[in-house]
């Protein structure tokens, strides 16, 4: 044993101090992030880092996740009994959660009254209520608008309207490949394991009136609206990149040159004028040039049976059994600079929740000078008219626990990579799975 362990064991001793009571008296709060990116990590652990010089006695942990992996990391920790802390998560796994009973909801009502409840927007707000029990359970931290956006320049010369309505959609995608050096239409998702098709294909269906319940609680995953939604998308693949593919693969095509519309969130405005990073490596070379200045922005979609706009509000749940200090972790990293910078991150594709947020939020990149300011004030108040199957009004904690179970579970993933790439299914067929498969995870719920 060293000489300077066995004096502080004295030491210890003749304080009246426990050996080993200074480990104990450390806090660990476990943070699992969505932004899993290593250079996304660096600033978490930077804000962490100021945070613990702040707090000695509090040690933050950040663990990076994969998007699509939360659920089941999620049931693994419960089945291990060791639940983090905080997790950062699309909101579509707070309803699952919260009727599993693994959310703190008063935690997360305390921080955001202690943050302040005015400050923060409406439309967040109301996507984290827990509709059985009127709490929120979650805090709202950032978040996106999905749009197609689209060649201007292209759609001009080819005589095209921008892809709104279906109609328009489909005569873009049997215009456009072959002309100009284009390769294909769009990029489209195919991917069964990955979440990318399940957001697209949501706005489709909901500019078609389909959704997964009706006012009375029925599952309808096999209505004629849903088979007509299901035919539409994969049709698409016509004019698609072929095989699997998710939104890496149809971002490349888009700053490439090589094709001509892009199913995506405001995540993809920095990356238009500088390229996107390889996965390899470095950033993609945009051979044309202006792409942004010849980019349109199409959030709304407009289909036989109405309209349908998608966007994402990502949260900061705090799970069952966290430690106090998570809250007060959660408001250090919702205030002032500590917020910006991970606003910093990607301002496009984090929308500040706060109000007071927003005026530094515009000064966070410059490439907000290339987009028009009506662009630019349709991506601020996007909260405001986004649409989910999750937020139907009317749909109970159980009706949103099993739609953020068809997406942790990548169903409709799954059942489009059967139409468009595997024909093992047809639409039709589809649906049918889908209805089956929903009506037993309600049953289980219930």
């Amino acid at each position: 044993m060293k000489k300077g362990l066995i004096c502080g064991l004295l030491v210890g001793l003749l304080l009246g101090v426990a050996v080993g009571a200074y480990a104990a008296d450390k806090t660990v709060v476990e943070f699992w992030t969505t932004d899993n990116e290593p250079a996304r990590v660096t600033v978490y652990e930077a804000v962490a880092a100021r945070f613990m010089a702040a707090n000695p006695g509090i040690e933050i942990k950040i663990v990076p996740v994969q998007e699509a992996q939360v659920s089941q990391r999620i049931a693994t920790a419960m089945a291990a009994n060791q639940l983090p802390d905080i997790v950062r998560m699309g909101v579509e796994r707070v309803a699952s959660f919260s009727a599993d009973g693994i959310m703190d909801e008063n935690a997360a009502a305390a921080v955001i009254n202690d943050l302040g409840l005015s400050d923060f927007r409406a439309g967040p707000l109301a996507m984290v209520i827990d509709p059985a029990t009127g709490k929120y359970a979650a805090v709202p931290y950032d978040g996106w608008i999905q749009a197609i956006w689209y060649r201007t320049d292209l759609f001009k010369k080819y005589n095209l309207t921008p892809p709104v309505s279906w109609a328009d959609i489909n005569a873009a995608v049997d215009t456009l490949p072959g002309k100009s050096g284009l390769l294909y239409a769009l990029g489209l998702g195919t991917d069964p394991g990955q979440n990318y098709g399940q957001q697209v294909f949501e706005q489709v269906a909901i500019s078609n009136d389909a959704w997964p319940f009706d006012k009375d609680g029925n599952v309808t995953m096999d209505t004629p609206n849903m088979v007509e939604a299901l035919r539409f998308y994969t049709n698409l693949q016509r004019g698609a990149i072929p095989g699997p593919q998710y939104w890496r693969g149809a971002r490349e095509a888009y700053e490439l040159g090589q094709s001509a519309m892009l199913f995506y969130s405001t995540y993809i405005m920095d990356d238009l004028v500088q390229g996107s990073g390889l996965a390899g490596g470095g950033n993609v070379q945009i051979p044309v040039k202006d792409l942004a200045l010849k980019t349109g922005f199409a959030s709304k979609m407009v289909g036989p049976n109405g309209t349908g706009t998608y966007g994402q509000l990502v949260t900061l749940g705090i799970m069952k059994g966290a430690d106090p200090a998570a809250q007060k972790v959660i408001e250090w990293f919702l205030t002032g600079q500590n917020y910006q910078d991970i606003l910093a991150l990607a301002p496009f594709g984090k929308v500040p929740v706060l109000k007071s947020a927003v005026a530094g939020w515009k000064k966070l990149s410059p490439f907000f000078a290339y987009y028009s300011s009506d662009t630019l004030n349709q991506i601020a108040n996007g909260y405001e008219t986004m649409q989910r199957w999750l937020f139907r009004p009317g749909y109970n904690a159980t009706e949103r626990a099993v739609i953020g179970d068809i997406e942790g579970r990548l169903l409709i993933p799954q059942v489009i990579s059967n139409i468009a790439l595997e024909k093992i299914m047809t639409p039709e067929s589809a649906a049918k799975w889908l209805q089956q498969q929903v009506e037993a995870m309600l049953a289980e719920r219930k």
